[in-house]
């Protein structure tokens, strides 16, 4: 009996220490974040930092981090990485341990019709009874399937009928029993396919979050290109009319002279015109592409920050020799770490895993039972012929009787239903099947997809550079045209209207110089884009917002 008792406290010990697979460090207090926990949207992050002399001074870098910090886009995809965290916590579920206790009490009165009732030899008497029941019970299921369940009930009874030898009396029971799964149900595997792909789901979004950001990151790129390029092209288009201007003064001092017929003033005029147009379009091109640049990096948040001017530092030009991008080596590259790929791939082994769980659903239901159990009883023992008390004794002579386990009780059942028909099970496995189907061809268009980007990229990085060193050399002889035509002019050989159309020509070729000079940008971003090395610099970022 002691060893017994040893074992059952060796048994309770190991419920209280040995934990099941739910519990681990995946907790609700490890999964909340203080941006989750928060009922208020939080203010835009650190664009003061970049506030200089009253203008918000940003590089490229600068643009992406504040893009990361404060967009609203990367912000909402980030919630679907959150949304994933709690629904594999949810998915420890059946692995909680549950405490549960009671308490009744009732009391009864009854009229008697006999006088085996044990309340008097007359018609007139009345039968009470008072019962107090208490218990407490405690449930787990294990990773392996098997479901323990301990309980302790005691129910105290008294009563005005003298044929109890006890009374109040005290019964009290210990129970323990276990169901373990022996087929279906019947591993870690089966009880933990679930988590698994739980797990395998929170990696899958946030590889699918850092495609986002991928997209996002090259966005951001274009934009602030597309703001460097509408600000240099103001620049041009303001000192060209500047130089149509100059030209436009000295034709009317050549008229005041009258070294200049009066109708050709118009066409220095009319140039002047013409010009203030293209100074126009180009200052709300600059607007609008600036804003847009504001509203990616979170700036339209901060009424103070918004209304600064952007003073963007990064300069078009190239700072190193032209680029050439191997198409194999690329592709090789975008294959080895592409976000979308990783996310395939545990779609795909989420898959496997069930089709698996699916086929040990089909198998017979055969589950093993037990169960081991020990009384005790107490209370004021009585003779009932004298009515006088043999004994005093209540709740605690009961459980002393419990745990000695003098009267204990035990069994064991084996049960099997083997159904005829589980079209459920049917159901569930070809719905595996077909969603392993459907993600080995998306796999398979993805990898196309990226291909296709690699092969486009690396064709647009090429184009860009020999149309960028084919805008240096325009702008070199369109200088130069210029100049030689401001010359002839000077020497009276020609014209001004040649000198106007070469000022037009220069600005023409210098804008088509910056053009190239951003394309050539753009296109060594998108090249980076395409082999998933846009996130190279920024994984530390990503993994603070997706962690």
């Amino acid at each position: 009996m002691r060893i017994f008792r040893f074992a059952l406290i060796l048994f309770f010990a190991l419920l209280a220490f040995l934990p099941p697979h739910a519990q681990s460090s995946e907790s609700y207090r490890g999964m909340l974040t203080a941006r989750v926990r928060s009922d208020k949207l939080p203010p835009p992050l650190h664009l003061k930092d970049y506030v200089k002399d009253g203008k918000l001074t940003l590089g490229l870098r600068d643009a992406i981090l504040l893009t990361l910090e404060n967009n609203s886009n990367v912000h909402i995809e980030e919630t679907q990485i959150e949304a994933q965290k709690f629904a594999l916590l949810g998915q420890f579920s059946p692995f909680d341990p549950s405490l549960q206790s009671s308490l009744n009490v009732s009391r009864y009165s009854s009229p008697t019709y006999s006088q085996l009732q044990g309340t008097g030899v007359t018609g007139n008497t009345t039968l009470n009874s008072l019962s107090q029941i208490g218990q407490v019970s405690y449930t787990q299921t294990f990773i392996t399937g098997t479901n323990i369940s301990a309980s302790v009930s005691s129910n105290k009874n008294s009563t005005n009928n003298s044929y109890y030898y006890f009374n109040p009396y005290f019964s009290s029971v210990l129970n323990f029993t276990f169901n373990q799964p022996l087929l279906r149900g019947a591993s870690r595997f089966a009880n933990t396919a679930l988590i698994k792909i739980a797990r395998r789901s929170l990696e899958q979004s946030r590889s699918t979050f850092e495609a986002e950001v991928n997209d996002a990151i090259l966005q951001v790129i274009n934009q602030y290109w597309s703001a460097v390029q509408a600000r240099g092209a103001l620049d041009v288009q303001q000192e060209s009319l500047k130089l149509a201007e100059a030209s436009y003064q000295r034709d009317e001092r050549s008229l005041e002279l009258g070294a200049l017929p009066p109708l050709d003033i118009y066409r220095s005029e009319s140039e002047v015109a013409a010009r203030k147009v293209g100074v126009i379009q180009g200052r709300y091109a600059l607007d609008q592409a600036e804003e847009a640049l504001r509203l990616t990096i979170g700036a339209d948040r901060d009424s103070g920050v918004h209304a600064l001017e952007l003073d963007l530092t990064e300069k078009p030009q190239p700072t190193r020799e032209l680029e050439t991008i191997d198409a194999s080596a690329a592709l090789a590259q975008a294959l080895g770490q592409r976000p979308e790929l990783a996310a395939i791939k545990d779609s795909l082994a989420n898959d496997q895993t069930s089709i698996r769980l699916a086929h040990n659903q089909l198998e017979p239901n055969l589950q093993l039972q037990g169960f081991y159990q020990s009384s005790g009883l107490g209370g004021n023992q009585f003779n009932i012929t004298t009515g006088q008390l043999i004994a005093p004794g209540g709740f605690g002579s009961s459980m002393n009787q419990l745990f000695g386990f003098g009267y204990p009780g035990y069994g064991a059942s084996l049960t099997l239903s083997l159904p005829l028909k589980n079209h459920s099970g049917q159901a569930a496995l070809g719905s595996a099947l077909v969603s392993r189907t459907r993600d080995l061809n998306t796999g398979g268009q993805i990898r196309e997809q990226i291909t296709r980007e690699v092969h486009d990229a690396v064709e647009q990085l090429e184009e860009a550079r020999m149309a960028l060193a084919a805008g240096t050399t325009s702008y070199d002889l369109a200088e130069k045209s210029l100049a030689s035509e401001q010359r002839k002019f000077e020497l009276g050989v020609e014209t001004n209207f040649f000198v106007l159309d070469a000022q037009a020509k220069l600005a023409q070729a210098e804008l088509t110089l910056l053009q190239t000079q951003v394309n050539y940008r753009l296109a060594l971003a998108a090249v980076s884009h395409s082999t998933g090395d846009l996130l190279s610099p920024y994984h530390v970022q990503i993994s603070d917002l997706s962690r």
